[in-house]
């Protein structure tokens, strides 16, 4: 039986294909349209998965929707009747677009089906709809490596809840209960996000890594006039300081006055009360999911813990859980955003609708590395690259790592696309820009001339997963990126860093022998890599390490600031150019920028704005 699943219409679009309880085949819309972050129907995403999983559209069992939109425009009206007249702007805004277009969203997509392929398909019979924290649940228990298991789920908001706790069992999943909007600890985070100058929905990541150059000094105010948190992890937040349950703003001149003014504008410069509202604001996040963690324990007895949801992408949050003890071991969605309902969508069309049995579990889950996007030929890659009048050479595997590792030790940064995208917002090895982790300076030269963002942004180590409790003070394995901690004492620089050092100063600080992924507190978001899922990404830092002594790369994704993850040789090609990229491997394809016709190079130096 194959299902269908989509997500869309808010941000994330992607689509998602089961076949028998296993995961065929799972696609972010973005990466075929390269705009980030797009919410549009996800229709080459959908095209990616039938053809992968080559079935045509008669095929498909269900095609199952990740949220509820009567519920949501349920949710938005009651809102601004129980505000009302406040936020009147804002509803008659939204109001015709949801009319014309999110309302009646079944039509939509039965539209937009049978607009793609055109035939007798009845798109009708075969549409479902999911609550949103289902798929989100779903996404989490069915995939893990846990036959039973509470599932903690946190984000902005779905159609009401915005925190939810439910239980896994075998086939079986129930939602046990919910906090509603206006509550939200993921719209909290994005309030700070946005008042720090970020921009929601994107930006949260830049404020959990700019946390550790501030101090929490503003936390008992966020907890002394923001919100109210239980000793179970339930909260209330203090609505007369925000402004997004009505507004087009994420906060209000009362916010402002709490913290020393008005938010910082997009580009101007990151100041100490930003990193002191962004340690501020992590403290208060890790609180509350610690207690509703052990809440969860409490409630349901269960020793196996799955997050999902935008919060569950806090991978110090989720260090702190792990490091906790609370339950006997943890699993988080890695596309744990809205993207990754897609995948929740279709297993709630399978297991809870259908029935389907679980499929067997294998290790370390049924995610498969998260390795679930289109994939290249080789004779494909050779054509895309002649087409575009690029020069490379082809070479074996072993000659392939050997080059590659070398380059990399000599200090080059390495653009490596190989084999099938990964799903989710993290890259893990097969869409990644690598470099050499024992570089100081390498951190601020991936920001600024590669990555074009800001150089405080951490960068995050693939390390051998044999090697990693030599290097990182992580007794779990962290596949998908999604857990934090520390750098094994044993690699520290013996000295001290100055205590008087504060802020954007703390960077130009060596602090181990892997400073261009040790965080200013010592910290590094780990991957750790594993043979049986990703062997020529092993094979790699396995060489490296034969060649350094250090089993670790540097691993950020294959993309600039404000574009998504590549896709296809195309988009890798461009990225490579119009960036000081030294070299880019796509399959067993080598190319050298210094190879590389000038012409070309002027041209995508100038699209990128860097001539």
């Amino acid at each position: 039986m194959f299902t269908l699943g989509i997500s869309a219409f808010y941000h994330d679009s992607a689509a998602a294909l089961l076949k028998d309880g296993l995961i065929v085949a799972a696609a972010q819309e973005e990466r075929f349209t390269r705009k980030k972050h797009d919410a549009g129907f996800p229709e080459h995403a959908i095209r990616y998965c039938l053809e992968e999983a080559n079935i045509t559209p008669d095929e498909l069992s269900d095609v199952v929707f990740y949220e509820k939109p009567f519920l949501k425009f349920e949710r938005i009206l009651e809102t601004y009747l129980a505000f009302a007249p406040k936020g009147f702007l804002s509803f008659s805004a939204s109001l015709p677009v949801w009319v014309k277009d999110k309302l009646f969203q079944k039509s939509q997509l039965i539209q937009n089906l049978s607009a793609m392929f055109e035939g007798a398909v009845n798109w009708d019979e075969r549409m479902l709809f999911s609550e949103h924290h289902l798929s989100h649940a779903a996404s989490a228990f069915y995939p893990s490596p846990f036959d039973n298991a509470v599932i903690l789920t946190m984000d902005g908001v779905g159609e009401w809840a915005t925190t939810s706790l439910s239980i896994g069992e075998g086939g079986q999943l129930e939602m046990l209960k919910e906090i509603a909007f206006p509550h939200s600890l993921g719209m909290l985070y994005s309030a700070f996000t946005y008042f720090a100058g970020f921009k929601v929905n994107s930006g949260e990541y830049k404020l959990m890594g700019l946390a550790p150059y501030g101090e929490p000094k503003y936390a008992s105010v966020i907890k002394d006039q923001l919100i109210e948190i239980a000793e179970d992890g339930s909260f209330r937040l203090n609505l007369a300081y925000f402004d997004y349950p009505t507004g087009l703003r994420m906060t209000n001149s009362k916010f402002a006055g709490l913290f020393g003014g008005r938010e910082r504008s997009a580009e101007a410069p990151v100041t100490q009360r930003e990193m002191d509202l962004a340690a501020s604001i992590q403290q208060i996040t890790e609180e509350i999911v610690m207690k509703l963690a052990a809440g969860a324990r409490n409630e349901t007895g269960e020793r196996y813990l799955c997050l999902a949801g935008g919060v569950a992408l806090n991978c110090v949050a989720n260090g702190q859980l792990q490091r906790s003890g609370l339950f006997d071991d943890i699993w988080i969605q890695p596309a744990a955003g809205d993207a990754g309902g897609a995948v929740g969508a279709a297993f709630v069309g399978q297991h809870l609708h259908h029935s389907v049995p679980r499929a067997r579990r294998v290790k370390p889950d049924n995610m498969q590395g998260a390795y679930l996007g289109p994939t290249f030929s080789s004779h494909g890659i050779s054509q895309s690259l002649d087409r575009l009048g690029a020069h490379y050479r082809v070479q074996s595997q072993d000659d392939l790592l050997d080059a590659v590792a070398e380059r990399l030790a000599a200090g080059d940064a390495v653009g490596w696309m190989q084999g099938r995208m990964e799903f989710g917002p993290r890259a893990l090895g097969n869409r990644s820009i690598l470099a050499d982790p024992r570089s100081i300076d390498m951190q601020k030269q991936l920001n600024l001339k590669i990555k074009f963002r800001e150089s405080f942004r951490p960068f995050a180590p693939s390390v051998l997963a044999e090697e990693a409790r030599n290097w990182f003070e992580l007794e779990v394995d962290s596949p998908y990126m999604l857990l934090v901690a520390d750098v094994h004492r044993q690699h520290h620089t013996k000295e001290s860093p100055p205590a008087s050092l504060r802020g954007m100063d703390l960077l130009n600080v060596n602090r181990s022998s892997i400073p261009a992924v040790t965080h200013v507190d010592f910290s590094a978001r780990v991957q750790t890599v594993h043979k049986s899922t990703n062997e020529l990404y092993h094979s790699l830092i396995t060489r490296f390490h034969d060649l350094t002594g250090v089993p670790v790369l540097v691993n950020t994704s294959f993309n600039i600031r404000g574009e998504p993850i590549v896709c296809a040789p195309e988009d890798a090609y461009r990225c490579f150019m119009g960036t000081d990229l030294d070299v880019l491997v796509i399959g067993r394809h080598l190319l050298l920028k210094a190879d590389q016709p000038a012409e070309l190079r002027r041209n995508y130096l100038r699209e990128y704005g860097n001539d």
